[in-house]
């Protein structure tokens, strides 16, 4: 009888190829965990040591501002992959929560032994250079956007970048990442969409 098929390792082995043995053994003992809507995965001030998958679901990042109001940093869907990319995200507590925003289920595996585990493998070492480089891209894109764009045109590069967005995460949570009232999105979808 052939082995069953394992999620998280078909997942990665589609991403990397054939993974170091090692490896495939840590993934064969994570477990998924169940994420309800609103339930923290990571909260400000914890330790992120883990390396996610997110199988289905939606995930938010986001910072709490000193009015203990939410400030949205980014999102993940389904087929995400997370992980603590710098040395300070591994060592130091973190300044945002990572939490559901909808039921979701993740793959968590412990990032020391993931990093062991993959010590000189080209394919992932590759993935980490070029995730490195899309974040900071994302990064200046975004301080150019809320330096130089109007909020209207910030919601047109949105409907481009992330037009899977636009079906799954809360206006109000889009509001936030975009640096606008939801009332003010509202108004402006209505503008550029009427009837």
């Amino acid at each position: 009888m052939p082995p069953v098929p394992h999620p998280l390792i078909e997942h990665l082995s589609a991403a990397l190829g054939p993974l170091p043995p090692a490896a495939a053994a840590l993934c064969r003992q994570a477990q998924p965990v169940a994420l309800a809507k609103g339930q923290a995965l990571l909260h400000e001030g914890g330790h992120w040591q883990h390396l996610w998958w997110l199988e289905r679901g939606a995930l938010r990042l986001y910072y709490l501002d000193r009015d203990g109001q939410a400030a949205n940093k980014n999102f993940y869907l389904a087929g995400a992959l997370v992980w603590p990319i710098t040395p300070a995200l591994r060592e130091l507590p973190v300044h945002f929560w990572v939490e559901a925003l909808e039921p979701s289920q993740v793959w968590a595996l412990p990032w020391d032994s993931w990093a062991t585990a993959t010590a000189g493998f080209a394919p992932w070492q590759a993935l980490e250079h070029r995730v490195l480089a899309a974040l900071l891209q994302d990064k200046m894109a975004r301080e150019h956007a809320f330096l130089q764009l109007t909020a209207t045109e910030r919601y047109l590069a949105l409907r481009t970048e992330h037009p899977d967005w636009l079906a799954r995460i809360p206006l109000r949570q889009l509001a936030s990442w975009l640096g606008i009232t939801d009332v003010a999105l509202s108004r402006i979808r209505r503008r550029l969409n009427p009837g």
